[in-house]
């Protein structure tokens, strides 16, 4: 019942018993809770004798809980009269109260039984994967019994604050801050809270897993997780304070990056004489030490090696387009349609058969799972060779962005740089000033299929063309896989982000350059 509604009622209560409203109190909050503050500054005012009585629009407005509704009873006994508008009894005599009580009892009752059943309701969308609560941030809510999606703007966004946070190089407060540059803010353009920080890096539900914060229970959820299991745990042992500090002083750039070569310990900078030297600690070790800057060269080198021309990017793309375009299987698509349908009409066929006892059930079963193992290896079959229409594109993409791969490091971020670092090379270690630093497994095998991919002659005439084509096709497939890989998608976010960040600095830039 609308607020309106309540306060005609009782203004013509008040008139037919001469009775002068000398002030209103809107409660918004349901009666079913105690603590309500409106409540409670009514019965404040009417215990300092700012006015003789009360006018409740109904009993089940006063209270549905028994600790409100005492209150209520105590201050009819202290003399204050008590009317309810739409009731037609008499608080203060016995046989009113009384009533009045047992009415309250029947709302506290069902509050308590409506209660029951939600519970029950919200319990029954938990164990089917659904949320019946408010979807956390990076997620929408998609209307009760519907699976929480991802955000397309915030859900980025979290998924970021959780790798910054698992890389160990930021604290609550600097990543609050680094996450306010990209965007991640309140809408009033503020910083989010620390709090808002702690609770989602909590919270599971990124993984997949529905946690119940009150009871402690945890559900398999049915939404698409945002993060890996891995990167939750990583940032949970960094809240936890098991994986070291989470941010120094001097944030140097290859800090737990590079190993010496000679005991494999890490090798520790320090800050002297305005320079980072890099030195290993490990007492009967022998001298090691060196400076950032070679460092630095060492891994430019690495990422520039092979440079990547727009005319071998172009021969390398006639090549994707003529494999794809052989196994794209556009002829088959109608093939693996009629093969689909034969299969649900064995299923059918067999269905029927255990329906009227022609084959026995352990007969059915065994049937029935043959069939079932047909129809997901046709349908792997059709992913695959769907798969080949997008082929080409994807791999045009990651060349064009892995011709830029050094120079997107050069002018990086710190943390992008590391990232960098970490995704796109390994074995990283120093010994006696000598740098040695190895491409990671995906680089390589990328550069060793363009090796072979950008060379017309790759191998010797012995050769027959027919070896020669399937070993240019073994090298297209893995370049497709490396192209595809969360590691290489991970990278090309943190293009993207440099990218955003760089047309941001130019605006500001701009922005600067017009102020007078």
């Amino acid at each position: 019942m609308s607020l309106g509604v309540q306060k005609d009622a009782i203004l013509r209560f008040a008139e037919r018993n001469d009775i002068t409203i000398t002030r209103w109190f809107k409660e918004k909050q349901t009666a079913a809770k105690s603590g309500r503050p409106v409540f409670n500054q009514m019965l404040k005012a009417l215990r300092a004798g700012k006015a003789d009585g009360v006018v409740i629009y109904k009993i089940d407005r006063s209270a549905r809980n028994f600790f409100d509704w005492d209150r209520i009873g105590k201050l009819a006994d202290s003399g204050v009269d008590v009317h309810f508008a739409t009731e037609s009894l008499d608080f203060s005599s016995r046989g009113g109260r009384l009533s009045a009580n047992i009415q309250m009892a029947v709302a506290e009752d069902y509050v308590r039984n409506l209660s029951i059943e939600v519970i029950k309701c919200q319990r029954n969308q938990l164990e089917r994967g659904l949320y019946p609560f408010s979807a956390p941030i990076g997620y929408l809510n998609n209307g009760k019994r519907e699976l929480k999606t991802i955000d397309p703007v915030k859900g980025p966004l979290v998924k970021q604050a959780f790798e910054l946070y698992g890389s160990g190089q930021y604290s609550l407060h600097s990543l609050r801050r680094e996450m306010a540059k990209r965007g991640f803010t309140k809408p009033s353009g503020e910083p989010r809270s620390k709090g808002c920080f702690e609770a989602f890096l909590a919270n599971p539900f990124y993984t997949g897993i529905i946690r119940i914060r009150n009871t402690g229970e945890v559900f398999e959820g049915a939404h698409e997780p945002l993060i890996s299991v891995e990167l939750f745990e990583r940032v949970a042992e960094i809240r936890a304070g098991k994986s070291g500090k989470k941010i120094t002083r001097h944030n140097h750039l290859f800090r737990g990056l590079f190993a010496c070569g000679r005991c494999g310990r890490s090798m520790i900078p320090e800050r002297q004489k305005g320079h980072v030297y890099y030195r290993c600690q490990f007492r009967e070790c022998p001298r090691n030490c060196i400076r950032e800057e070679p460092l630095t060269d060492k891994i430019v080198e690495v990422l520039s090696a092979n440079p990547l021309s727009d005319q071998v990017i172009a021969a390398i793309d006639k090549k994707v387009a003529a494999w794809a375009k052989k196994h794209d299987g556009s002829d088959d698509t109608r093939t693996h349609a009629m093969r689909m349908a034969q299969l649900d009409a064995r299923l059918e066929r067999l269905e029927d058969a255990a329906i009227e006892q022609i084959i026995d059930a352990d007969s059915f079963a065994k049937r029935k799972q043959k069939v079932l193992l047909e129809k997901a290896a046709l349908e792997t079959a059709r992913r695959k060779t769907a798969r080949f229409h997008q082929i080409p594109g994807v791999i045009r993409k990651f060349l064009e962005r892995l011709k830029n791969l050094a120079e997107h490091y050069i002018f990086a971020e710190p943390a992008e740089k590391r990232e960098i670092v970490e995704i796109a090379t390994s074995n990283r270690t120093v010994k006696d000033k000598y740098v040695s630093v190895e491409p990671s497994k995906w680089l390589k095998e990328t550069r060793d299929a363009l090796a072979v991919l950008s060379c017309p002659h790759h191998r010797t005439t012995s050769r027959t063309d027919h070896n020669r084509t399937q070993d240019e096709e073994a090298h297209l497939e893995r370049l497709a896989e490396v192209a595809e890989s969360p590691d290489v998608a991970r990278l090309f976010d943190l293009f993207m982000d440099g990218y955003r960040n760089a047309a941001v600095d130019k605006g500001d830039c701009q922005h600067d350059h017009d102020s007078p």
